[in-house]
């Protein structure tokens, strides 16, 4: 239950009884999403990590904060699909672009954009939630595709890092919506 109404004007407001329908699952709550914890943060590369909060193997997407503690770099890659930023703390960018996102900054990155994610040296750890729909395509640095990286890839290194740190695979499959 959420927290007892004092003074507020619905405070009287009963909730609804049928909240979800039969057959569909509940939402996914996670309260301190950027947690400090390193355990929950799935290495991306040598100097990003991820950690996952939803993840729909259906539809192939996901929802991750991705964090980098100093100056980072996630490969180049090319999205076919929408792709949402929201920035929670940090600096990041794309080398390919004019802007530096920052603390409360949002991203709408079209389908068909390649790009290159970086990370800056900022007194506090970059972090930013990433509403994914996959695949992305891994690019050479001609802008060539060289491989590609979807969900069900995202699900499994979740799953290898999560059991390697004691959290368990279930702690990743607890995600799936």
């Amino acid at each position: 239950m959420p927290d007892t109404p004092k003074s507020e004007f619905w405070r009287d407001l009963k909730p609804i009884a049928r909240v979800f329908q039969p057959d569909a699952p509940p939402e996914v709550y996670i309260a301190d999403a950027p947690i400090d914890d390193d355990r929950y943060y799935v290495p991306f590369s040598e100097t990003v990590s991820s950690r996952p909060l939803w993840i729909s193997p259906a539809t192939n997407r996901w929802c991750d904060i991705l964090m980098a503690k100093s100056a980072g770099l996630v490969n180049r890659h090319y999205h076919p699909h929408e792709v949402l930023a929201y920035t929670i703390s940090g600096k990041w960018g794309y080398l390919e672009h004019d802007w530096t996102a920052t603390s409360g900054d949002f991203v709408y990155e079209s389908p068909g954009e390649g790009h290159t994610l970086v990370a800056y040296e900022h007194e506090d750890p970059m972090r930013a939630i990433f509403i994914v729909t996959g695949p992305l395509i891994w690019l050479d640095e001609n802008g060539g595709s060289e491989d590609f990286f979807d969900v069900h890839h995202y699900i499994a290194m979740c799953k290898e890092h999560y059991e390697r740190v004691g959290l368990g695979a279930a702690s990743v499959e607890a995600l799936f919506r």
